[in-house]
């Protein structure tokens, strides 16, 4: 709540949308990704949630998960989205294991109960999350999360930001003409023939994001293999 109180972000023109304003604040934004220590636990015993976690029960322990259950009395995160979960808790661990401290701590040591403390929620129109896993880093007692998203553009937006370049173009070049340069090639006849090897913008603009998506994909695979060696 504090975080969504205090930031505010600096008016621009570059990147208004159709009103004219730009957003001030984090929810007034058409797309927002929220991913960190979220910190939420489990409302379960230890002894409860190790049974569980032996037998793999994501979806038992996902019951018991207060994020879940504080989103769905609407108290956090009213209309936010979360990818299907299926992976391990990712806390808490013995330092440089794959070991929960569950029945571990000691009297006057608090005891955490193992958790999906890491998370990662959206809210907007046009995302896509094609990926929701955990990496397998054992620099901390918590695991890394992974996403990877193909968001689409909104094409008023888009439309905007090309015509404030294009403007942009148009004014050095017409700078430079004035000093004598030789090109005389103006912005709106480049546009124009950036535009008519396309049908539709959006779509072409929807097709690139696919395609760079499989990419980010294979890499991020290529890395997560490489990690659990």
């Amino acid at each position: 709540m504090e975080i969504l109180k205090r930031t505010r972000f600096p008016q621009s023109n570059r990147f208004s949308g159709m009103d004219g304003a730009s957003p001030e604040t984090i929810l007034e934004h058409d797309k927002i990704m929220w991913l960190g220590d979220l910190n939420y636990r489990l409302t379960t015993s230890c002894s409860e949630t190790h049974q569980l976690l032996q037998r793999n029960d994501w979806e038992a322990l996902l019951e018991k998960d207060q994020l879940r259950i504080e989103q769905r009395a609407g108290r956090v995160f009213a209309g936010w989205e979360e990818g299907r979960i299926f992976f391990p808790p990712t806390y808490k661990y013995l330092a440089n294991s794959d070991v929960y401290a569950v029945n571990l701590a000691k009297s006057r040591e608090k005891k955490r109960t193992p958790a999906w403390c890491d998370r990662i929620l959206w809210r907007g129109k046009g995302m896509k999350q094609t990926w929701y896993v955990r990496g397998e880093s054992r620099f901390s007692d918590h695991r890394p999360v992974y996403s990877l998203f193909s968001v689409q553009r909104d094409h008023h937006v888009e439309a905007g930001a090309r015509e404030h370049r294009e403007d942009g173009r148009m004014d050095h070049r017409s700078s430079n003409q004035t000093k004598g340069a030789p090109n005389t090639t103006t912005a709106a006849a480049a546009a124009n023939n950036r535009n008519t090897n396309g049908s539709n913008p959006s779509s072409s603009s929807w097709m690139k994001v696919e395609a760079e998506e499989l990419l980010l994909l294979s890499r991020t695979q290529s890395c997560l293999e490489a990690s659990r060696f």
